[in-house]
């Protein structure tokens, strides 16, 4: 028998100079006029690529903004297993603000979170893979903790995840300083809830 011939995809292969070209002006494009003033066709124009260019990759601007978002956000940094649960707390609130502060996806995310909290399209897919991808990080440790003594047998994850990056986002919002100091307040007063009384 002759082998059934290999299927070949139809069309141009997608190009991802293309891709990275329109995630940057929509990027540009949303921290200077914001997302309600944002325009498919204004990103195309600063990309230099068709409108269509951008509707075969993303049907809306909210899978636009998401993608954007995915990939501003990824990887994750890993958080190493130092035997010390204190040590790995601290170094999730240090990556959430470092990631906030010193890269493009601060003003991002400053950018879109009232449409994350209001528009679904939005909102749900940035939930399932950036705060997924958080909280399934902050779980390792917890386990970790607990397995170690350091942490109580019933402590729950998607609380710590919440505690120790929610008061971030809450001074992002509302101001106040994002610190060494502020970050040992959050683990400090996470571990007095949650931490055993004698490790193992």
């Amino acid at each position: 028998m002759e082998p059934e011939p290999t299927s070949r995809p139809v069309g141009r292969p997608r190009s991802e100079e293309a891709d990275r070209k329109i995630l940057d002006a929509a990027r540009d494009l949303l921290v200077a006029y914001g997302y309600d003033r944002l325009r498919l066709e204004h990103v195309a124009k600063r990309a230099g690529v068709g409108k269509a260019t951008i509707y075969r990759r993303w049907g809306s601007k909210e899978e636009l903004a998401g993608a954007l978002l995915e990939d501003l956000a990824s990887p994750t940094v890993a958080i190493p297993d130092t035997g010390n649960a204190r040590e790995e707390f601290t170094e999730v609130a240090i990556n959430t603000i470092n990631a906030l502060a010193d890269t493009p996806y601060g003003p991002v995310i400053r950018a879109l979170l009232s449409q994350i909290a209001i528009n679904p399209r939005l909102g749900n897919p940035f939930r399932a893979s950036v705060v997924e991808a958080r909280r399934r990080q902050v779980a390792a440790i917890v386990e970790r903790g607990i397995a170690r003594g350091e942490l109580k047998p019933e402590t729950e994850s998607l609380s710590i995840a919440e505690m120790l990056v929610g008061p971030v986002y809450y001074r992002l919002i509302f101001g106040g300083s994002l610190d060494r100091t502020f970050v040992d307040e959050i683990v400090t007063g996470l571990l007095n809830g949650c931490g055993a009384s004698r490790p193992r």
